[in-house]
């Protein structure tokens, strides 16, 4: 493949510096399905399988891999990683998407703008290393949407916000900035806030979409795959199911810069091991006191580094424990009569 066709799927040096000699052709995931994943080329979809000793699951939409033509040889060291804690599984880390620049977190000026739920997008983007840029669809539900989108803002330094019509091709125009050329921008956010809508108009595609439900201004759920599509302008879009959970797993860098303010306070704390709750000298609960840090918003930032301590810990006794079981198979094995 030609190096502009490389470039405007998001071809760097960095992933050029892992190539050696005559190990395949690097393509790019676009699909994953049951036994296969669909990979772009500058000839169109191919679809492929993977090697014996590479799994189906290990692979996210957005990966760098090599192929032979028919098979997928190696995957490329990724430049960025959504992921989060696997719903009703604990422990166990999902991937979410791969390579992306910028996710969008993607969220109506309705009953679903939640900010809780938007720092949590916001620490998974944090902690993947992409640029976060929460979008507000449903504007016309609000008489002006101006006020949700600077508390979105305010949320975050990093994060950029903006209120748009979904359908409106206009919005192709204000989204330029993240979708040119070689970016690669991810959709995330609850069913029906708009994200298939939102990727039709950019992709100038036509993927069903569904109207608001009888008796409420919630959209249905539309998408049920992962996929990645280009944009008219050049870049790709990444489209996800809407998400139940979000959990959080090996999220620290994360929730720090979401909640650098409190982070900056605890480290102003008397005692380096303050809980934050009735110790003298906590800086925090000062902050509280005086009104410059809102109490819920520090009881979010509290429920976050609980959850993501907990699952961080859960994840290594979870092999530690199979460790264990493993030993007592091979004990109890060895012991069995017969043998």
């Amino acid at each position: 493949m030609t190096d502009t066709f490389l470039a405007s799927l998001g071809w760097s040096d960095s992933l050029a510096s892992q190539l050696g000699d005559d190990e395949g052709t690097p393509v790019r995931i676009t699909d994953i399905a049951r036994d296969r994943v669909i990979v772009i080329t500058e000839d169109g979809p191919l679809p492929l399988v993977t090697d014996s000793d590479l799994s189906i699951g290990s692979l996210a939409v957005g990966d760098w891999v090599l192929t032979d033509g028919t098979r997928i040889t190696r995957v490329l060291d990724r430049q960025t990683l959504l992921a989060r804690r696997a719903a009703g599984e604990t422990g166990k880390r999902q991937m979410i998407a791969a390579n992306v620049d910028t996710l969008g977190i993607v969220t109506s000026c309705n009953a679903d703008f939640n900010p809780a739920r938007l720092e949590r997008y916001l620490a998974l983007a944090g902690s993947a290393g992409c640029v976060p840029l929460v979008i507000l669809t449903k504007a016309d539900l609000v008489p002006d949407p101006t006020a949700l989108v600077r508390q979105a803002e305010r949320l975050s330094p990093l994060v950029a916000a903006m209120a748009v019509d979904a359908r409106d091709p206009e919005t192709a125009a204000l989204l330029a900035p993240w979708t040119g050329p070689g970016q690669t921008l991810a959709l995330a956010g609850s069913s029906g806030v708009g994200k298939t809508s939102l990727t039709n108009t950019l992709t100038g595609g036509d993927e069903a979409v569904q109207g608001n439900r009888k008796g409420d201004t919630k959209g249905r759920h539309t998408t049920t795959a992962r996929t990645m599509r280009q944009v008219t302008n050049g870049g790709w879009i990444i489209d996800m199911p809407g998400m139940r959970e979000l959990g959080m797993a090996d999220a620290t860098e994360g929730i720090a810069q979401v909640f650098h303010d409190i982070e900056d306070l605890v480290a102003n704390c008397r005692f380096n091991d303050c809980a934050h709750e009735t110790e003298p000298g906590c800086a925090v609960q000062q902050a509280i006191a005086d009104g410059t840090l809102a109490a819920d918003r520090y009881e979010r930032w509290s429920k976050l580094q609980r959850e993501d301590r907990y699952m961080s810990e859960t994840t290594a006794q979870a092999r530690a424990r199979n460790k264990r079981f493993g030993k007592m198979v091979r004990e109890v094995t060895r012991h069995k009569p017969g043998r």
